[in-house]
């Protein structure tokens, strides 16, 4: 019997279907729209130097020829940082660290200058373009400063320039040293202990205590490099050698106040370990705080909020909108785009008209957000945080038809003028708790009368946790205990002990 073997057909199938796909208009659109302010003038600068058929009236951008690190670490002219300046910004940090390493390539030119882009200037040339000290603006320009007038390699500079790039706003290195190796090219071969050695050269840079991996560390930086003339304790040897030990290896338990077990455990009378206390009151465990002020205190704010008959409104501040327009000249000679000519030209057209569309629907979006954000907290405008509505992103994705997702990039690093000084959208967003009359209060709102039950309190007897959750529950909030003691970390209170100590110690 014969064996019969089936054979595969090949054929050809239809079907039907439906999916979405981002068009670069699109793509675009939501890309202007998660910008600041700032980056906005930079990306529109770009566009305008790119795109003759595009142009500006009646505004002056801001310059974004400015030269990044990434330009000064590497041989790529000027121009290719402003060129990168155009594409979306998706890059996670390790990735733009990993892509940072491709610069310490070996390059024979620019060991020979010293950390140079290409110039035969001197090191102090090579950093003449960096802001004088009279117009520091924030915690990197005055390290990088620190880092212009030091004897260094390019590879070791470049190093220590990396560790800036890692420092939060506070001072303190953001990501641990295994990490950063980690985000490096295997082919540099760096350890963690190159990174080392230039991280205890930055912790050398004024102000002290900057490049510390935790609390601990800051603070005994301070004291390791401390003014004798401005902390006179640390020429007491017995006071300073305190004040480290703690620093160092008690931390925890000085938080609880509890002075006795701190006795025992340093081998010290009372009057050297209050001295020791005291000093180390005046640290400050945020070293950058002075150098970088939050962004409301300088941004320029998107919208402005003003008083009418009818209430608060908000409207568009309009220094910050552009005033773009196709150039008329250049569209008219291109005629008809069915014509075939220009090709080129017709995909710069279409360029233009995308941008001035999708700018104004940026700013149309943060306007109706800011409103439906305004309507919502009346009560604040006229009084304060401590009457702010509970609020979320959900609520105005709801009301606008939107997605949650435009809201927030409709919010983030958004700025609004307000009687309170300029905020930021973001902020207007809150959780909400129940009142014990069925009443809805946000969190912001509770923080803030937690904040002036703490203000009020006497410095000598200062309120717990269970004292403040008595005396919420008597205006009506109703929270446990843990609520309290979350919300008070967050305002970066201590606890009533430490407050104690801290009030004997002054």
């Amino acid at each position: 019997m014969q064996n019969i073997v089936p054979m595969s057909r090949n054929f050809l199938e239809l079907r039907h279907g439906q999916h979405l796909a981002l068009t670069p208009a699109l793509q675009q659109s939501i890309r202007l729209l998660q910008l600041s302010t700032l980056d906005l003038e930079a990306e529109l600068a770009s566009a305008l130097a790119e795109n003759p058929l595009l142009e500006q009236e009646g505004v002056g951008l801001q310059d974004p020829a400015i030269s990044s690190p990434l330009a000064r670490l590497g041989d790529a002219p000027a121009a290719g940082v402003q060129e990168s300046a155009s594409q979306e910004p998706s890059q996670s940090p390790e990735q733009e660290s990993a892509a940072t390493s491709l610069d310490y390539e070996p390059n024979q030119e620019r060991d020979k200058l010293e950390f140079s882009s290409g110039s035969g200037t001197s090191r102090d040339d090579e950093f003449a373009d960096r802001p004088e000290p009279a117009r520091q603006s924030n915690l990197r320009e005055h390290l990088l400063e620190q880092l212009g007038t030091t004897r260094l390699s390019a590879r070791d500079a470049a190093l220590v320039e990396l560790l800036i790039e890692e420092l939060t706003d506070d001072g303190l290195l953001a990501s641990p040293l295994e990490d950063i190796v980690s985000w490096m090219d295997p082919a540099l071969e760096l350890e963690v202990d190159d990174f080392r050695v230039a991280l205890r050269l930055l912790q050398s840079f004024d102000p002290a205590g900057v490049a510390a991996r935790d609390l601990a560390e800051c603070l005994d930086l301070q004291l390791q490099f401390a003014d004798a003339q401005r902390f006179p304790e640390i020429r007491d040897d017995a006071v300073l050698k305190v004040a480290r030990n703690l620093c160092q290896n008690h931390l925890a338990m000085l938080a609880t106040g509890n002075m006795s077990r701190l006795r025992e455990a340093l081998q010290c009378d009372a009057e050297i370990l209050r001295r020791a206390h005291a000093l180390i009151l005046r640290l400050n465990p945020r070293p950058g705080s002075g150098w970088n002020k939050p962004a409301a205190d300088f941004a320029v704010p998107d919208v402005i909020v003003r008083k009418t008959r009818q209430g608060w409104v908000a409207s568009l501040n309009d220094a910050v909108v552009p005033r773009l327009r196709v150039n008329a000249m250049y569209a008219e000679a291109l005629g008809s785009p069915r014509s075939g000519a220009h090709t080129a030209l017709q995909g710069q057209l279409q360029e233009a008209r995308w941008m001035i569309r999708n700018v104004a629907q940026r700013f149309d979006t943060i306007l109706r957000v800011s409103q439906a954000i305004v309507a919502h907290q009346q009560l604040f405008f006229s009084r304060g945080w401590e009457v702010v509505r509970p609020l979320t992103l959900k609520d105005i994705a709801a009301e606008l038809g939107m997605h949650e997702s435009t809201i927030s990039r409709a919010t983030s690093q958004k700025f609004m003028l307000t009687p309170f000084g300029t905020l930021e959208l973001k902020r207007f967003f809150s959780t909400g708790l129940t009142t014990e009359g069925g009443e809805s209060t946000s969190a912001t709102a509770v923080q803030t009368r937690i904040q002036a039950l703490i203000a009020g309190e006497d410095r000598k007897k200062p309120l717990s946790d269970s004292q403040l959750v008595t005396m919420l529950d008597q205006d009506g909030i109703t929270i446990a205990r843990r609520t309290v003691a979350k919300y008070r970390e967050v305002l970066r209170i201590p606890t009533a002990p430490l407050r104690k100590s801290q009030a004997g110690a002054g």
